[in-house]
């Protein structure tokens, strides 16, 4: 249980600080309207998310038996969780361009976040296949995984647009900035195992 808690909380983590449009939502929520704002966007995956999740684990259902094909995925999930490891490291902090005051908060979080490509891709290739491989050991190791992961992802936008709304230099300050960068190496080094996965589904190693 211990490792799936783990890969939860950095995947969650990394994603809940990594620039995109719903965090750009939160941070300029909370600079346009108070705190209480940038929370309601940051709540919205609670609410896009299940569907997602649902049709991804349908669809992964229907092609367990396939290994090629769940190899191809696996692989593709490294590749997905890889470019956020480099975007991590990579990381130089974050500006938000703010044009005119925007309410219904959490409507415009639903909304960006469900037309984002980023929650069906990540799900798809990293998340649920995840979620089954830790289902495998026993339901609550699965639970525990999807915990872990969105008490991170929504409590670090929470955190973050705390912190923004007491500091706006936050985004540009070191703190931010050195914890991307190691979250992105973890993420580095959990795609290569996902790239391990992918390559014994594929029968190559």
């Amino acid at each position: 249980m211990i490792h799936y808690l783990t890969i939860g909380m950095v995947l969650g983590l990394s994603a809940g600080l990594a620039p995109g449009p719903l965090l750009t939502l939160v941070i300029s929520e909370t600079l346009l309207h108070d705190i209480r704002a940038g929370i309601k966007v940051a709540m919205a995956p609670l609410v896009t998310d299940p569907p997602i999740i649902i049709l991804t684990i349908f669809i992964l259902s229907r092609l367990s038996g396939f290994h090629g094909i769940m190899g191809v995925i696996s692989i593709v999930g490294g590749l997905v969780v890889l470019v956020m490891g480099i975007k991590g490291i990579k990381a130089k902090g974050l500006e938000v361009d703010i044009q005119k005051p925007r309410p219904r908060s959490l409507a415009k979080g639903i909304l960006v976040n469900i037309l984002s490509p980023h929650p069906y891709l990540f799900w798809l290739s990293v998340g649920s296949p995840t979620m089954a491989r830790a289902n495998d050991q026993h339901f609550f190791v699965a639970a525990a995984f999807v915990i872990s992961f969105y008490f991170l992802l929504i409590g670090s936008k929470i955190m973050l647009a705390i912190l923004v709304g007491k500091s706006k230099t936050f985004l540009k300050g070191r703190i931010y900035i050195y914890t991307m960068k190691l979250l992105g190496l973890a993420l580095c080094a959990l795609a290569v195992f996902l790239f391990k996965d992918g390559l014994t589904l594929l029968k190559v190693l």
